[in-house]
């Protein structure tokens, strides 16, 4: 659950080879479903393309669950594979990629596809602008009105979000921390409580 890199924005690459034209198309798709609409979106925008190899790492670069790949018709491992080692080589998450091909008339060996649909995902990928995603954690944490200001700094200090707060009898927030600041924030809250105030998992 560390912090890893996600797409800042769209991004295409294309190059020829072989006659053949290659297109790579990269967005930031947070989820499975946004990468299958992503993947379908490029398909109905290059209708007349032979191919439409894909892969994705739709969530953290971590989660095996949400991989995908598909040579679309070109000969098994030569495109989707080397396509996805390249994202997850880059432990960048939240991705989908997906390398149109204009047929050229010119066969280019497994050799050969491996390198244009792998190579194309490399190069697009060193060139692609990103932005970092911290992974948050989302807690409840009762208070009471007197402590409410120094819990708040707080969360501040360790990187959090204060997402909700509710005023009765006493003070219940909803807040978000980094995964890597959890530890740290319930020691604090421990050490300011002395032991009273206990965070709870949502």
């Amino acid at each position: 659950m560390d912090a890893y890199d996600i797409p800042a924005e769209a991004f295409s690459f294309s190059e020829e080879i072989k006659k053949s034209r290659f297109i790579t198309l990269i967005a930031h798709t947070d989820g499975v479903e946004a990468a299958r609409a992503f993947v379908q979106r490029v398909k109905s925008e290059h209708p007349a393309a032979r191919h439409h190899c894909w892969a994705w790492v739709a969530g953290a670069p971590s989660d095996s669950q949400k991989l995908g790949f598909s040579d679309d018709g070109e000969p098994s491992g030569t495109a989707g594979k080397p396509m996805l080692a390249q994202l997850m080589g880059n432990h960048i998450g939240e991705t989908a990629v997906v390398v149109v091909r204009y047929y050229g008339g010119i066969q280019l060996g497994t050799g050969g596809l491996v390198k244009a649909y792998g190579g194309g995902v490399q190069q697009a990928l060193k060139l692609l602008p990103r932005r970092q995603k911290v992974p948050m954690l989302n807690f409840s944490l009762v208070c009471d009105y007197a402590q409410f200001a120094d819990i708040e700094r707080m969360i501040v200090r360790f990187s959090g979000q204060l997402l909700q707060r509710e005023y009765s009898q006493v003070v219940a927030l909803t807040l978000a921390l980094p995964h890597a600041q959890v530890d740290g924030f319930t020691q604090n809250l421990n050490d300011f409580s002395k032991g009273a105030l206990r965070l709870s998992s949502l």
